[in-house]
């Protein structure tokens, strides 16, 4: 599962370098326990939810800021593209729904999260 926030300075073709990026990112295990592999040679489904929140900024008070986010005609063209460019790579992608209330269950099955950047 991977929760995409679209700030407001990001770059024109960043959801491409990030979707790349995660594409070969090497996050799971070989079969000598170490983190070798990418999503590119375990296969696998990925589940692409937007998620403007993680821009939230909690530095000013007590109410969390999104200014940091980019509006809504900004992000989603760019979620759906870094959806895409991971379809192209070869990925099966599913999508959550953009600008909706979504309960969303993940089961995190190892130690490791984390925040990218392209």
């Amino acid at each position: 599962m991977i929760l995409v926030g679209i700030g407001v300075d990001d770059a024109e073709d960043e959801p491409e370098k990030l979707a790349t990026k995660v594409w070969h990112l090497r996050i799971f295990e070989d079969d000598q326990g170490k983190m070798n592999r990418s999503i590119e040679h375990v296969g696998g489904d990925i589940v692409v939810v937007p998620q403007f929140t993680l821009y939230g900024d909690t530095s000013g008070g007590r109410r969390p800021s999104w200014i940091r986010a980019a509006p809504p005609d900004v992000a989603g063209p760019k979620v759906e593209r870094f959806a895409g460019a991971l379809s192209s790579l070869g990925a099966t992608v599913r999508t959550g729904a953009f600008r909706e209330h979504m309960e969303v269950e993940l089961v995190n099955d190892g130690p490791v999260t984390l925040i990218l950047e392209a």
